[in-house]
């Protein structure tokens, strides 16, 4: 009965040994993918304030663009980097010019590379973990200081500006 006993209890920290890392993976990939969303997001708003602020701007000249691209850039997360699929940068667009008469609109994107962290511990267990994700996301909104009957949207860009 004794013998018994010891033979369970070194049984027990085998399965435990074994089962740790596969419990850890199970856990780790859905909370890695949730970061990678909640990435997204967060460039998603840092976007659409650099939109909103470049739309009620008096008139924007390039040194505007130059500086709302900084700033949006400073209020992208830190998770999204630059890496292979893409660099991670912010481009202004200020579109005035066109047809008569026509709308003028703010374009701000962002765009940068999410590394899987947790995914890489798969390849602890054999398996290849998958490769890094581009995130872009990009606003339009229309310029505050214009007439409200437009012909058409505007086509060319007066400012432009890109921080990477």
């Amino acid at each position: 009965m004794h013998s018994l006993l010891f033979k369970c209890k070194g049984q027990s920290i085998v399965e435990i040994a074994l089962m740790t890392p596969l419990i850890l993976v199970a856990l780790y990939v859905p909370v890695d993918f949730g970061i990678s969303i909640f990435t997204g997001h967060i460039t998603q708003n840092a976007v659409r304030d650099g939109a909103r602020i470049a739309s009620t701007t008096d008139s924007m000249t390039n040194a505007k663009a130059t500086s709302l691209a900084t700033q949006v850039y400073n209020n992208l997360p830190e998770r999204l980097v630059t890496g292979s699929p893409a660099i991670k940068q912010v481009t202004v667009k200020y579109y005035a010019t066109g047809a008569a008469n026509c709308a003028k609109f703010v374009e701000v994107q962002a765009q940068g590379t999410y590394n899987f962290f947790f995914y890489r511990l798969i390849g602890l267990l054999g398996f290849t973990p998958p490769d890094p994700i581009a995130i872009s996301r990009t606003t339009r909104m229309s310029y505050e200081f214009q007439p409200t009957t437009n012909t058409g949207l505007c086509t060319a860009i007066t400012a432009t500006a890109t921080h990477s």
